[in-house]
């Protein structure tokens, strides 16, 4: 299970064990999108290779 923790700068990323930080630059590069309209399951896809999404997507900017 992967956990996402998002915060204005970044998202604080628990994957199979191993915690670490996806920084805002880094997201946005990844997307091609302002960090604030990026969703929730397009940042699980970058750190997932085949995740199991559910639910509807949310954007960052309204997480944060």
């Amino acid at each position: 299970m992967t956990t996402l923790s998002f915060e204005d700068d970044g998202v604080d990323i628990v994957y199979e064990g191993t915690e670490f930080r996806m920084e805002r630059e880094l997201i946005e590069e990844a997307t091609d999108k302002n960090y604030h309209e990026v969703t929730d399951h397009e940042v699980l896809k970058l750190v997932e290779r085949d995740p199991s999404l559910s639910g509807e997507p949310r954007r960052i900017g309204d997480i944060v």
